[in-house]
């Protein structure tokens, strides 16, 4: 503007600092004459401020223009980034094969559980098959940090990211492995890693957290993310867990009598899998490899991180009292449905004093404690729970517990008639069951089925569970 007159700059500072018209005729020329100018020579004046003033409007209106296409090109993007996720799955719903990995993380935190499977059909036509499976051990360090009871909140952010790239290796490394069998997958569905989980229960305050972020795996693999798959159940008041049941009635369920089906992860689990699907019931029953563990690691200053085989429990005698105390939890006369985790059998809340207390026994002894008051606390729940309204025919284990001998034979020949046997028996590697079980619930997200089971959870009603993020 710097070539502008003073006077046409007076009259352009007062349209824009005002908003009103110039003033015209006689009242410009008063102005003119006090600024000492003739008549003609503000004539002349005024008629470079009209094209002045008309420049500038044109200015306005392409600045304007220009705004409103940049907005609309922000939008039509977004626009167009949402389209082409829907066209994905789109593209994903039709195929009559869907490839997937399924990725877990349990509370036991030896590593990530990998399964690379086939998925046709959708709902009670859904029929699966496993292709490949693996485990990703975690590294000393990343164990230790999953198992610190006392992080921060800039920890755990921080946790979120670093076990989203171990989860991204993972997957890709299964990737790799179907693409060595002219396979592409065409997405990932993960659990992640529950951090905190507080169910509804007679507190208000209800939550639950699972990292492993699914921003990193979806960029690392370039392939859609399946995630997150707690909340929705708990928005419509169910306890979020467990979710595996859905799987369980696809991949065991018989026709005539029940099945329960065990695992063992570090928190176990049952579920009744009815010949019909609304009659499921499923529920935590208490600690399992969390309990065992904890304890190996605190009798063993973190030198031994599990029971291998359960060799130390077989070793040992139980010791009656701290029996009675370790199965003297409020949890365990809860009624189902009812789900638990590290917030009440953590090793530090739920062992360390006790353990510290009864110092004089051998690591043998405490052990082979720890893991009958798990065995007891299976056997009741089923007891209670199950064999009055559905006794099984068939009790079929899995999870990491399956490996461990000693608490396997003290289950067999526990549960009346129900003969026992392990997953692998029925076609799914105990350790690949989870990431099994996430790889189908990812596929109902993607066809858009509900797969929460109300009955076992508690929820008001059936939802699709699960978030995408698109690779």
């Amino acid at each position: 503007m710097g070539n502008v007159p003073d006077f046409h700059w007076i009259l352009f500072e007062r349209t824009l600092r005002t908003g009103e018209v110039a003033p015209k005729g006689q009242n410009r020329i008063a102005q003119g004459n006090a600024q000492g100018y003739s008549v003609k020579a503000i004539q002349a004046k005024m008629k470079k401020t009209r094209s002045c003033l008309n420049r500038v409007a044109i200015s306005f209106a392409q600045f304007s223009l220009l705004c409103y296409s940049q907005t609309r090109l922000i939008v039509n993007s977004e626009l167009t980034v949402q389209g082409k996720i829907a066209m994905d799955l789109r593209v994903i719903q039709k195929k009559q094969a869907r490839f997937c990995v399924g990725l877990m993380s349990g509370t036991s935190c030896d590593g990530v559980d990998a399964a690379l499977v086939r998925i046709k059909g959708t709902g009670k036509a859904l029929a699966m098959k496993l292709i490949a499976h693996e485990t990703f051990p975690y590294t000393a360090v990343l164990r230790n940090k999953l198992l610190d009871e006392h992080l921060s909140i800039h920890d755990a952010c921080s946790l979120d990211f670093e076990l989203g790239a171990r989860f991204a290796e993972a997957a890709q490394a299964m990737i790799d492995r179907a693409h060595d069998e002219d396979i592409t997958v065409d997405f990932v569905a993960s659990h992640g890693h529950t951090l905190a989980h507080i169910p509804p229960s007679s507190s208000e305050k209800i939550g639950t957290l699972q990292i492993g972020q699914s921003a990193i795996i979806a960029e690392h693999c370039s392939v859609p993310v399946v995630s997150d798959f707690r909340p929705r159940d708990m928005a419509v008041g169910g306890q979020g867990a467990p979710l595996v049941p859905y799987a369980d009635w696809l991949l065991f369920h018989r026709l005539k009598r029940p099945i329960a089906c065990l695992n063992i992860g570090g928190i176990a689990n049952f579920t009744v899998v009815t010949p019909e699907f609304r009659n499921i019931r499923a529920f935590d029953t208490g600690p399992g490899n969390m309990a065992i563990d904890g304890a190996m690691r605190l009798l063993t200053s973190g030198m031994h991180e599990m029971d291998k085989d359960g060799k130390a429990a077989a070793a040992g005698m139980i010791i009656d009292e701290f029996l009675d105390y370790l199965l003297d939890h409020p949890f365990f006369n809860k009624v189902p449905p009812k789900s638990t985790g590290r917030e009440e059998f953590g090793m530090q809340v739920y062992l360390r004093d006790a353990l510290t207390a009864r110092s004089e026994h051998s690591l043998e002894d405490l052990v082979a404690t720890v893991t009958e008051a798990v065995a007891r606390s299976i056997i009741e729940a089923y007891d209670r729970f199950i064999k009055p309204d559905n006794p099984a025919e068939h009790i079929i284990i899995g999870g990491g517990g399956a490996h461990n001998k000693t608490l396997l034979e003290r289950l067999t020949g526990s549960f009346g008639d129900a003969q026992v046997f392990t997953s692998d028996q029925y076609g799914i590697p105990p350790d690949a069951r989870e990431a099994i079980a996430f790889a189908i619930l990812g596929n109902e997200f993607i066809m858009g089925t509900a797969a929460n089971v109300p009955c076992a959870t508690g929820a008001e009603r059936r939802v699709v569970l699960g978030k995408i993020t698109p690779g």
